[in-house]
C-alpha cells in the first residue's frame, strides 16, 4: 500500500499564538488555554476526530434522509494531567428531526461508515507514529 505524504503549516504569530495553514486557502488560530480566540492542539484533536466521524457518515445519510439534513457530532474528552496525555474521547452524534423513528435503521449505517471511513479513528485506534526533526532557516 502506498502512502501519500501530506502537510499543513504551524508558523508563530506572537506569544503561544500560532496560525495553521493548508495548501487549500483555510487557516485556523491556535494557542493555549489562556489566550482568546484561539483553539488549543487538544481543541483540534477533538474536533478533528469529531468531524471525521460526522463527515464519514455524510453521504450514506444523505442518501437515507435528504441532502438538506441536519447533523453535529460533539466530542467528551479525558485528560490524564499527571501525563499530559487524553486518555478517551467519546463523539456523540445528533441527528436532526428527519431521523426521528429512524435511529435503528441508521445506527448501524453510521457505524459501519465511520469505522470504514474515520481516517482520523483509525489512526488513533492504530496509534500514530511520529517523529521531530529540528532545524534553523538561516534566511530567516
Amino acid at each position: 500500500m502506498q502512502e501519500s505524504p501530506d502537510q499543513v503549516s504551524i508558523e508563530r504569530s506572537s506569544t503561544r499564538r500560532y496560525v495553521a495553514r493548508n495548501d487549500r486557502g483555510a487557516e485556523v488560530q491556535i494557542g493555549g488555554e489562556e489566550t482568546d480566540a484561539v483553539f488549543t492542539p487538544g481543541e483540534l484533536l477533538a474536533i478533528a476526530l469529531g468531524a471525521c466521524n460526522v463527515m464519514s457518515a455524510d453521504i450514506p445519510l444523505s442518501r437515507r434522509l435528504g441532502e438538506d439534513f441536519t447533523a453535529s457530532a460533539t466530542v467528551h474528552r479525558t485528560k490524564l494531567a499527571e501525563e499530559n496525555r487524553y486518555t478517551a474521547a467519546a463523539v456523540e452524534l445528533v441527528l436532526g428531526p428527519e431521523a426521528a423513528g429512524r435511529l435503528a435503521e441508521l445506527e448501524p449505517v453510521i457505524t459501519r461508515a465511520v469505522e470504514r471511513g474515520c481516517t482520523v479513528g483509525r489512526t488513533l485506534e492504530a496509534g500514530l507514529t511520529d517523529s521531530l526533526t529540528i532545524r534553523a532557516d538561516p534566511e530567516g
